[in-house]
């Protein structure tokens, strides 16, 4: 048996679950890779707090494994793969400039992308205009849409939080233990776009001053648990975070510039704001009491 243990994605993987992983492999050979990640996941019990399989999470730490030379896995799908790309649709966007004062297109709300059309529609709006695109985003997430009436002004994301964060990580005060354990009560705003053709002054702060009052309780519905803590990064080289300030989110620092390879300089700096969605989100954050929905500061 391997007796090393492997962390990945914030998990810690003992030899006995990587021979339960291998076990798996040999018994359900026929089982294409996506259901041989669900499968293992139910195994080796790898979920959300929800009780949600992180499937792409284990797909990608199989393929690990695989060049490790520990498992061998069933070929990539590539027919599937062809077939969800030929069926994205191209869209027509209404580009009519929006501008003005934010309370000319009062009330401002936020809606919830649901899987199907919607979410087709703000991915390709991500996909077009937002400087990341629409990448994979791993965990639980919710997308919106900033709307007047029926007008789309914009999209929000909120996903998973960074799994190490200096800056963050020294000002809750916790232990290494607690943040795993804990770490899915801070979501991550990764991604806020206002269209190009929309300049009306104080929408963004505007949106996320939303998001911050109805953000824990959306996710309580949809994930069973409410977050305590936001956070989000700029690009300090295209942005100031003036937006992220007008919303009262609290400045910590900045990155160093790692990325995932560790090595400094080989990514843009990026300024670190955080938002307590309650008063004694350090004490959830390090187990001192239980989290729970509460009304927003």
């Amino acid at each position: 048996m391997d007796n090393k243990d492997r962390v990945y994605s914030g998990r810690t993987f003992k030899p006995e679950d990587i021979e339960m992983i291998k076990w798996a492999r040999r018994t359900y050979r026929n089982l294409p890779r996506s259901e041989l990640a669900s499968t293992i996941c139910e195994l080796i019990g790898w979920t959300t707090p929800s009780g949600t399989a992180k499937r792409v999470q284990c797909k990608a730490f199989l393929g690990i494994l695989e060049e490790e030379g520990l498992i061998d896995l069933p070929p990539v799908d590539t027919t599937r793969q062809y077939k969800c790309t030929v069926r994205r649709k191209e869209y027509e966007f209404e580009t009519k400039e929006r501008n003005g004062a934010v309370g000319e297109y009062e009330p401002i709300k936020l809606e919830i992308a649901r899987a199907g059309e919607e979410m087709a529609r703000w991915r390709a709006y991500v996909e077009k205009y937002h400087i990341l695109g629409d990448k994979i985003v791993f965990g639980s997430r919710l997308q919106y849409f900033i709307k007047s009436g029926e007008i789309e002004l914009g999209c929000m994301q909120f996903s998973a939080s960074a799994w190490s964060l200096s800056y963050r990580d020294n000002w809750i005060g916790w232990t290494i233990d607690d943040r795993k354990n804990r770490l899915h009560l801070i979501l991550n705003n990764s991604r806020f776009l206002l269209f190009p053709w929309v300049h009306i002054k104080n929408l963004a702060s505007k949106a996320l001053s939303l998001a911050s009052k109805r953000i824990q309780r959306d996710w309580l519905q949809e994930y069973c648990y409410a977050p305590v803590l936001l956070e989000t990064f700029v690009d300090t080289e295209r942005y100031q975070g003036v937006s992220y300030m007008s919303a009262n989110w609290v400045y910590l620092g900045d990155t160093k510039g790692a990325g995932r390879t560790g090595k400094e300089g080989t990514k843009s700096r990026k300024a670190i704001f955080v938002y307590p969605l309650q008063k004694d989100f350090k004490e959830c954050l390090r187990g001192e009491k239980p989290y729970k929905v509460v009304e927003p500061l």
